[in-house]
């Protein structure tokens, strides 16, 4: 089932409390507190323009059985910097038609999924270990993910400011340490803190977890709120 159409950065989306509508749940913030609470053995990002389906990856969890609401608690926000799942995705799919794939935040690179990635005063809910990673003391501004907070104390959700937040970055190179600034900091559409400037939308992305279905369908299916397997 779906459990999330919104990244959650630090300040937002840990409490579980639902975001948005089933109706709208394809096309606007959304989070079903329910699902966030179910146990789940496997977790789907999902990529989709619209609701129809554009790329997927699907992953198993190292330790299967914890809900997001426990793998994103503060609880484990503390020290964060968890790798989640092993082996890397178990299906990858991506449309022949996709574009914008080069520095996507999710299908341009490789690895295992890490959640709450903390580092300096910065941390971003959910990235890949094939890109770069920031280390914990590091406050270089330079790991991308999805749900992205450049100005919070990502031990304890507390969030400075909105002003750097940003629900989808892309992958890029953009070092505060080497004198990367906002204006030079790319991000996706419009969801995102006032120091940075719009950039292109290269999806929706959408989070489906199951303790049993260990794949997906492919691009060009119809999302809904549940994906009979």
């Amino acid at each position: 089932a779906v459990v999330s159409t919104q990244s959650g950065h630090y300040g937002r989306g840990a409490t579980g409390d639902n975001i948005g509508s089933e109706e709208e749940a394809l096309t606007k913030d959304y989070l079903s507190g329910g699902v966030w609470d179910e146990p789940a053995k496997y977790i789907a990002i999902v990529r989709h323009q619209q609701g129809v389906l554009d790329a997927v990856k699907v992953f198993k969890f190292r330790y299967w059985g914890a809900s997001l609401y426990t793998r994103f608690g503060t609880k484990n926000q503390n020290p964060g910097r968890q790798i989640v799942t092993k082996g890397g995705p178990i299906q990858e799919s991506i449309s022949v038609n996709a574009t914008n794939l080069e520095d996507d935040p999710i299908f341009s690179v490789d690895g295992d999924l890490a959640f709450n990635w903390a580092f300096g005063d910065n941390g971003c809910r959910i990235v890949l270990t094939g890109g770069y990673l920031s280390g914990a003391n590091e406050n270089d501004d330079n790991t991308h993910g999805l749900g992205n907070n450049y100005y919070c104390n990502p031990i304890t959700n507390n969030r400075f400011s909105t002003s750097r937040t940003a629900d989808a970055s892309v992958i890029q190179d953009c070092s505060w340490k080497n004198g990367c600034r906002e204006d030079d900091v790319k991000v996706q559409g419009k969801d995102h803190g006032h120091k940075y400037k719009n950039g292109p939308v290269y999806g929706n992305y959408a989070i489906y977890v199951s303790m049993e279905a260990e794949s997906f369908p492919q691009p060009g299916y119809k999302l809904d709120l549940e994906i009979e397997m």
